[in-house]
């Protein structure tokens, strides 16, 4: 197995999940040759390429602080949310479709929260009515939970007596006969 070679890069502009403008990066040569030089958005560092990009650099470092500040008091403003979203459900809580990221993006936006799609991680899609947990995260330690609570948009028929397992599959009981019921056998005969 061949070892991975790096080269170190003047970033030109802001890379996401890389670095800002002016930042000097140690990334696979690949990467570097057939993505991040011919877009543009890197070079081979100069002296003077990255002093010419210091003022370029403090505008990104500065937009980059701005931004980490205002998701940081949005996490704070999540803390302890609550949505409630109404879905078409069949009579064992099964949703026809799911809940989206989109969905849960859309919901926030109802409420005055302004948050980028990629932010909402999704452990697994949402198919059933109920209450789950779903993480809105900004980078790597910006993050919070909120409570996302699915219900039907029709009452289910004896939800009571429903159970489930950890996957949300129905689990079958048996229903004990009611003296009603069992009198209007009786009646027919």
């Amino acid at each position: 197995m061949a070892s991975t070679r790096r080269i170190e890069l003047l970033l030109n502009s802001n890379v996401e999940n890389l670095g800002i403008v002016g930042d000097i990066v140690r990334v696979r040569t690949g990467f570097a040759r057939n993505f991040l030089i011919p877009m543009g958005l890197a070079e081979l560092p100069t002296p003077e390429k990255v002093e010419e990009l210091k003022e370029e650099r403090a505008l990104a470092l500065q937009k980059y602080e701005d931004n980490k500040a205002m998701q940081a008091s949005l996490i704070e403003k999540l803390e302890g949310v609550s949505l409630t979203l109404t879905r078409s459900a069949n009579d064992q809580g099964g949703l026809y479709g799911s809940v989206t990221q989109r969905d849960i993006v859309d919901a926030l936006a109802e409420n005055d929260f302004v948050i980028p799609t990629r932010a909402i991680r999704l452990h697994q899609a949402i198919r059933r009515v109920g209450e789950f947990s779903v993480t809105i995260q900004f980078g790597k330690e910006l993050k919070t939970e909120i409570e996302i609570v699915v219900n039907p948009d029709r009452p289910l028929e004896d939800r009571e007596e429903m159970e489930f397992d950890d996957e949300g599959n129905l689990i079958m009981v048996e229903k004990p006969e009611t003296p009603e019921i069992s009198g209007a056998h009786e009646a027919l005969e």
